[in-house]
């Protein structure tokens, strides 16, 4: 089919900063589709004008009853950079569409800041929870943040604040490329900007290093025990990281956590590569509310927490999981490592951990069914023995790690 839909990118300073292309087609078409912002720098001519819907998911039903006719969709900025050409493409082939985009509002606080784009960390938090900022929180890390509103800049400096980075600096971009461009600057201790516009960007530069008495909150696996809320039910530290690492966390792949405890490795396994999902299966309301405010706290709000006993509650999950942690209750429900592995795909990793003599004979019979590697992992601590120190050793983990071939 002949390419019907053109998406065109515009900036705050509307059809004036177009070029030939991108004017030609907001000309031609019969039917032009956007926000009321959007449409409103088009004059009035009598044209169809079509609104984003309510819901905005009946937006690919309103453009193809419209197949055929030339169509318009008018788009802030660059289409795909967090914007509405994503949800357009997954209903639309390429060949049907053809783009013509104009700079992100990433682009253009680079061009403001002097900053290199790949070198910057980006994320929206329209229409998402503040929280996930707290995951790009890093010393000297450089980020830039898609506001929801005006308020978002303040809850910015508050969760920099509250990880012990006060001194980092904020630049508040407000209507960028338009008449009403505005640029200010504070740094997260200090915030007191007023009369902050809706529609800005966040430009973050995290000081060099937390307060003293701060946690330093790494990507890579192995975040300190005292970060997370628990009641002991927790995965320590060593064998955290080292689960991690068999889980092999990679962009947009979905963990099932089964016995999530107080969420440690689900939201590991979110902080560590863009993208990631995870879903927390755990049947204690308390340790629940721990995850739930675990991921609030250490930038991984999207877990999805279910409340239920394995293996019964895995049947409703969505999946298939890329990769599956059992972290405990193996003693108690033998036929739980049974349904991970059924819900496994080709390539998915299970990884399991055992302490008590009961939950290692699953594992070795798991072992036998499965492949893959038994590993006993032993960790010792330096303390205090009088007035000298000697290592205490915890309690050793066993670990099966298999991947399904």
């Amino acid at each position: 089919m002949i390419a019907w839909l053109t998406i065109v990118g515009i900036g705050e300073d509307g059809l004036d900063g177009l070029g030939a292309r991108a004017r030609a087609a907001v000309a031609e078409a019969e039917t032009l589709v956007g926000g009321a912002r959007h449409l409103a720098m088009v004059p009035p001519d009598g044209r169809e004008r079509l609104q984003w819907p309510r819901p905005f998911s009946a937006l690919a039903e309103e453009l193809r009853a419209r197949a055929g006719r030339r169509v318009c969709v008018l788009a802030t900025g660059d289409p795909f950079c967090y914007g509405v050409g994503t949800p357009i493409a997954r209903h639309f082939p390429p060949t049907e569409m053809r783009v013509i985009p104009a700079p992100s509002a990433f682009s253009l606080a680079c061009a403001r800041l002097g900053w290199s784009l790949p070198e910057v960390e980006t994320l929206t938090l329209h229409g998402r929870p503040p929280a996930a900022f707290r995951a790009a929180i890093a010393p000297r890390a450089r980020v830039l943040v898609l506001s929801h509103d005006a308020a978002t800049p303040a809850r910015i400096a508050g969760m920099l604040r509250d990880a012990g980075y006060g001194e980092s600096r904020l630049v508040v971009l407000e209507h960028l490329a338009g008449a009403h461009e505005r640029v200010r600057e504070s740094t997260a201790g200090g915030f007191a900007l007023e009369d902050v516009r809706d529609f800005n960007t966040v430009a973050v530069e995290c000081a060099g290093a937390p307060a003293p008495d701060a946690p330093l909150l790494a990507r890579t696996p192995g975040l300190p025990d005292e970060v997370f809320e628990h009641d002991g039910q927790l995965t320590k530290r060593a064998f955290r990281a080292a689960a991690l690492a068999a889980l092999a966390p990679c962009p947009g792949h979905l963990l099932w956590d089964v016995g999530a405890g107080c969420g440690s490795v689900g939201i590991e396994w979110m902080r560590a590569a863009r993208g990631t999902r995870a879903i927390a299966v755990e049947r204690n309301p308390r340790r629940a509310g721990f995850i739930e405010r675990n991921a609030e706290r250490l930038g991984a709000p999207g877990i999805r927490i279910v409340r239920g006993a394995a293996p019964g509650a895995l049947a409703d999950l969505d999946g298939p999981p890329d990769a599956v942690f059992a972290g405990g209750g193996l003693s108690s429900s033998p036929d739980l490592l049974g349904a991970c592995w059924e819900a496994l795909p080709r390539g998915g990793r299970l990884v399991a951990h055992a302490v008590s003599l009961e939950g290692e004979r699953v594992l070795y019979e798991a072992h036998a069914a499965f492949g893959g590697e038994l590993t006993r992992i032993a960790v010792s601590r330096a303390a205090p023995l009088g007035r000298f120190h000697a290592l205490r050793p915890a309690y050793p983990v066993t670990e099966l790690a298999v991947r399904k071939r």
